[in-house]
C-alpha cells in the first residue's frame, strides 16, 4: 500500500507482480529482497526493498512527495524516519503479541504495557500535530507513511483516544491518491477472496 499510493501521489504508473508466500522464500524473490518479504521494487537494473526506501526512492525521483526547500524536505524524510523507526514498533510489537502469542500465559499481562507504549508515541506525535493538517507545511512522503503506521491501529479504539490524529489520517484517506491506491489493494485482497 505505501508504494501505490506514493506513486498514485506523484502520478506515475506502475505494475504490480503478485507473489505468493512459497515465491516470497524461494531463491528469485530474496536475491531482491534477502528477507522473503514484500515488497519489492524494480526500475531497470535496480533493485529495492523496504517500503520506506522505496517510497524515499519515489519521492526523490518524481515531484509531489518532498518538498523543495532543503530544511523542509529533510524534515520530511525525518518523519518517515519516525513513522517507520519510533511510532510502528510499538504497534507491531502489539499485533505480533495478539496474533502471534495471544494463548500464551504471559500476553494479558504484557498488553497493557505495550498500550501503554503506543500511547506514550501517539502522545508525542498528538502533541506535535496540535492543529495543523500535514506534519509539517504540506503534505509529504512523511505524511503517507505515517498514516500507514497509524491506520495499523484501526482495529483498536486506541487512536480515537487521540481526536487530531484520528482526524489527521481521516483527512489523509480522502486524498484521491490514497483512494485509487485503496481500491487497487483492495481488489487484490477481493480477487483472493473469491474461490477459483
Amino acid at each position: 500500500m505505501p508504494v501505490r499510493w506514493a506513486f498514485e501521489e506523484v502520478g506515475q504508473p506502475y505494475n504490480v507482480r503478485l507473489v505468493t508466500f512459497a515465491e516470497m522464500k524461494e531463491p528469485a524473490h530474496r536475491a531482491l529482497q534477502p528477507f522473503g518479504q514484500i515488497p519489492t521494487y524494480e526500475e531497470g537494473s535496480l533493485a529495492l526493498f523496504e517500503s520506506g526506501a522505496i517510497v524515499l526512492h519515489i519521492a526523490e525521483k518524481h515531484p509531489g512527495l518532498l518538498p523543495h526547500d532543503p530544511n523542509a524536505r529533510a524534515r520530511a524524510i525525518a518523519w518517515m524516519f519516525a513513522a517507520k523507526a519510533t511510532v510502528e514498533p510499538s504497534i507491531i510489537e502489539s499485533e505480533a503479541a495478539e496474533y502471534l502469542e495471544g494463548d500464551e500465559p504471559w500476553t494479558e499481562k504484557r498488553m497493557p504495557l505495550i498500550q501503554d507504549r503506543i500511547r506514550a508515541r501517539l502522545k508525542d506525535l498528538s502533541r506535535r500535530l496540535g492543529d495543523a493538517d500535514w506534519l509539517d507545511a504540506e503534505f509529504s512522503a512523511g505524511d503517507l507513511l505515517m498514516v500507514l503506521v497509524l491506520r495499523r491501529l484501526e482495529d483498536t479504539n486506541i487512536l480515537n483516544e487521540f481526536p487530531n490524529l484520528a482526524a489527521y489520517v481521516a483527512r489523509a484517506q480522502g486524498r484521491p491518491a490514497y483512494k485509487r491506491a485503496y481500491d487497487a489493494q483492495h481488489a487484490v485482497f477481493t480477487k483472493a477472496a473469491v474461490p477459483a
